[in-house]
């Protein structure tokens, strides 16, 4: 009988670099494929449907003027999201945290949540334009509408999912309310609080650059430069602005994700030791 291979009995993890060679190789197949339908399918008098990735970068990223642009509108917009979505974020878990202390205040605010959620809030902006103005205010408003029930509905779910025997404990040592929340609910719903907030990012950058395309006033945003590139058959800094929008909306919701990831950690851990 053979002898048994020696080692620790662990599984050896691959290198960190490796998790990255499968993205870039479908990036290189894409472009690949960009280039063939631009070159091979489009005849060059419609090739402003599809400019080539070189084009792309050259004018729309490269050329000082149409950079400066983008970036002026990538700024405006990733500001209405984030400010939009720290509102949300405030007014979220204040909601959750007083339909959790309250059954009848959930049963009298659930229902209008989930209309707001149901709502077309886009269809609303020029309603909310002809009340408020079409700045940057409802630009915000917006945003905040959009991104507030994920953040709602994961607050309250963290907030009643800690175990009965962890609220025995605070009611052994007569803990009153604000201790109970603060030192036990708060911290066991963090990565639910944490998981609506990587979603309503999302949805966040979105309302910013899809709204974009109702406000004509003040400064424009990365939605309004899309739409005046398209309708002045720009092709080049359109493709332009629809990346540097989906990289604005891949930066959120990666950055979210790994303050999610952190913040589970800790929570197993935590809990590892309790037990």
């Amino acid at each position: 009988m053979s002898a048994a291979p020696k080692g620790d009995g662990r599984m050896r993890t691959a290198p960190r670099w490796l998790r990255w060679v499968p993205p870039l190789v479908v990036f290189a197949l894409m472009i690949t494929l960009w280039y063939a339908v631009t070159y091979v399918l489009l005849t060059p008098d419609r090739r402003f449907l599809l400019p080539p990735p070189d084009a792309v970068v050259r004018v729309g990223l490269l050329d000082p003027v149409n950079r400066a642009e983008l970036f002026a509108g990538l700024l405006l917009s990733g500001q209405v999201a984030l400010l939009g979505l720290a509102i949300a974020a405030v007014f979220g878990v204040g909601c959750a945290i007083a339909m959790a202390w309250a059954s009848w205040l959930e049963r009298s605010l659930h229902p209008y949540l989930v209309i707001l959620q149901t709502i077309p809030i886009l269809a609303l902006v020029p309603l909310f334009g002809f009340w408020f103005g079409f700045g940057f205010f409802t630009r915000v408003l917006v945003c905040a509408l959009i991104a507030l029930f994920p953040i709602v509905t994961n607050t309250l779910f963290g907030l009643r999912s800690v175990e009965e025997t962890h609220h025995d404990l605070f009611t052994l040592a007569r803990a009153g309310w604000a201790a109970r929340l603060w030192k036990l609910q708060l911290p066991a719903a963090l990565p639910h609080i944490l998981t609506g907030l990587r979603i309503s990012a999302g949805l966040s950058v979105i309302g910013a650059v899809v709204g974009d395309f109702f406000f004509r006033q003040g400064e424009p945003g990365i939605g309004t430069l899309i739409d005046l590139y398209r309708s002045r058959l720009q092709s080049e800094q359109l493709f332009a602005a629809v990346a540097l929008a989906s990289l604005l909306g891949l930066a959120v919701f990666l950055g979210f994700g790994a303050l999610a990831r952190r913040a589970t950690s800790w929570h197993t851990a935590a809990r590892d030791v309790a037990r």
